[in-house]
């Protein structure tokens, strides 16, 4: 490393931590900030892997991506939760550089403790899609709260909209992100928030609707966006402004089919956002599935064939696809028997 020590001199003078691996990701040197930052003194830990510090709370992808970007030499930035050597966890934005010199490949990271942040507070991937998980389940059920049976549904339109989303992903190679995936199941307990302020006597009501009541109901969509814009804009944070969008995109077009016969847009095929199109999907299979005041309870078996039939007119036939692929091994049964 003699003829690369300029460089690295230069980067253990940083006033962020930095540690340098050689190819094999074996600490060759760390800087004072690493030192106290972590606790561990640059004796302690020479010569042992950069995972020292690695703990259970960093994602897997976040690994993934890393080991991929390095492979291929090119330089990675990402968040770490790392343990220092008293246990306590630190959050630290991290870059990664790869340097060849004289033929052999280093490895330069510089942390930045997202605890020393001037103002706010840190959040991991995993603890952010928590909260906003819980909070717009409260949300949802809270404006919902006149229907005894809708949390499980609520619950249940959730759990099957992830079950098909990854499937769907994979099926289709989307490529979706985690976080992408995360936003559409979190969003996906809002999609009927609007019925909050239809009449009691015209929800619920165990016969044939009247062409007015209909136009009522349909009314539901409209109003839930309205709904969710004046409590988001209340909020003004930017914790949620993810799931703002995608609720919206499923709270106004999950009653839009894929032939143009739906409301309130008529939308049709892919006009219809992707996570609208697949909580229609979801939305009626449980629908038809659960036991209601105004209907029996079907068998898995006939919502599958109600579905099929409907494909490329009701549904996306892809994602009915991917419901079926489900069905087939046997995750939608499951599903329901975990309610």
């Amino acid at each position: 490393m003699n003829n690369g020590n300029s460089i690295f001199e230069v980067l253990l003078s940083l006033a962020d931590a930095v540690i340098i691996t050689d190819q094999d990701h074996r600490i060759l040197a760390v800087n004072a900030t690493y030192e106290r930052i972590t606790g561990y003194a640059h004796a302690d830990i020479l010569g042992k892997k950069a995972g020292i510090l690695r703990t259970p709370h960093t994602p897997p992808d976040t690994y993934v991506s890393m080991k991929q970007s390095i492979h291929n030499g090119l330089p990675w930035s990402g968040v770490f939760t790392n343990s220092k050597r008293s246990g306590e966890l630190w959050h630290s934005s991290i870059t990664i550089t790869p340097y060849v010199i004289e033929g052999e490949r280093f490895f330069a990271g510089v942390f930045r403790e997202l605890e020393r942040l001037e103002s706010g507070h840190y959040l991991d991937e995993g603890r952010l899609g928590r909260i906003q998980g819980s909070l717009l389940k409260v949300l949802a059920i809270s404006c919902e709260i006149r229907d005894p049976g809708i949390e499980t549904h609520l619950s249940n339109v959730q759990r099957l909209t992830e079950r098909l989303l990854v499937r769907h992903n994979e099926r289709s190679g989307l490529i979706l992100s985690s976080e992408k995936i995360t936003h559409i199941v979190n969003s996906s307990i809002l999609h009927d928030i609007g019925k909050s302020a239809i009449p009691e006597g015209i929800l619920y009501k165990p016969g044939p609707l009247a062409d007015y009541e209909r136009k009522i109901i349909e009314m539901h969509t409209l109003i839930g966006v309205d709904i969710v814009d004046k409590i988001f804009r209340e909020l003004d944070d930017e914790l949620f402004e993810s799931e703002l969008s995608t609720a919206k995109h499923i709270i106004l077009h999950h009653h839009e089919k894929w032939d143009g016969t739906g409301y309130p847009h008529r939308l049709k095929g892919e006009q219809i956002p992707l996570e609208a199109r697949l909580v229609s999907v979801v939305d009626v299979f449980d629908a038809l599935v659960s036991k209601r005041p105004y209907k029996e309870k079907w068998t898995v078996a006939q919502a599958i064939d109600f579905l099929v039939d409907q494909r490329g007119k009701q549904f996306d036939a892809e994602l009915v696809d991917s419901l079926v692929s489900l069905d087939r091994d046997g995750l939608l049964a499951t599903a329901q028997a975990s309610c």
